[in-house]
């Protein structure tokens, strides 16, 4: 079996963050194949076009942990109907220069946990519009809207509903699975890449 490093991203800054707890319990019941390592996004400084000709140390440092991940996860609250600010401004500071977007053919991941009933199912449609346009392949099913309720994981991420652990065991399958698909179909030689005959011609 194939081991893959999964880059996964927290979206909120709060050390009390429930979507920290839940990157937690997601770690807990992957598959033995995904080794995890978190891609830190507080220390960035606001996104400017000006930076693109001398990115700054911690761009350039949040561009090479995207780059090193086989795929990437991420695990993110909804605020005011959308992505959080620091997690979008992550994502500007990876998709950038022009030219020297990190996240392309990274198969992709997105789960959230809210204390509201739709669990981050808008800021997941934005989300999801951001990597498309990114080039970012993303498992579009099954969906992952967590409702949180107080006790629902103790804080080393132990999921203590039973029902919410399988969905949440299966989620981490399938995105397993998806990961191993889109790096297999990403090999060169597969359609939409150039032929290696008329290439070696050239």
């Amino acid at each position: 079996m194939t081991n893959y490093n999964i880059g996964y991203f927290v979206g909120s800054l709060s050390s009390n963050s429930i979507n920290r707890t839940l990157s937690k319990a997601l770690i807990k019941l992957a598959p033995d194949n995904l080794q995890f390592t978190e891609i830190p996004i507080k220390d960035l400084p606001l996104y400017n076009y000006d930076f693109d000709a001398s990115y700054p140390p911690e761009g350039t440092a949040l561009k090479q942990s995207i780059e090193a991940a086989d795929g990437l996860l991420f695990v993110s609250p909804e605020y005011n109907r959308s992505i959080p600010g620091a997690l979008k401004n992550a994502i500007d500071w990876g998709s950038r220069p022009w030219g020297t977007n990190s996240f392309a053919r990274k198969p992709s991941g997105i789960v959230g946990a809210s204390v509201g009933a739709i669990g981050t199912a808008v800021m997941q449609s934005s989300m999801r519009s951001v990597l498309s346009f990114l080039d970012a392949p993303q498992l579009n099913s099954p969906e992952a809207y967590i409702a949180f309720k107080p006790g629902l994981f103790e804080d080393d991420g132990t999921v203590t509903d039973s029902g919410t652990a399988d969905f949440l065991a299966h989620y981490m399958r399938e995105y397993a699975a998806f990961v191993e698909r889109v790096l297999d179909a990403s090999a060169e030689g597969h359609i939409g890449d150039p032929d290696p005959i008329e290439k070696a011609e050239k």
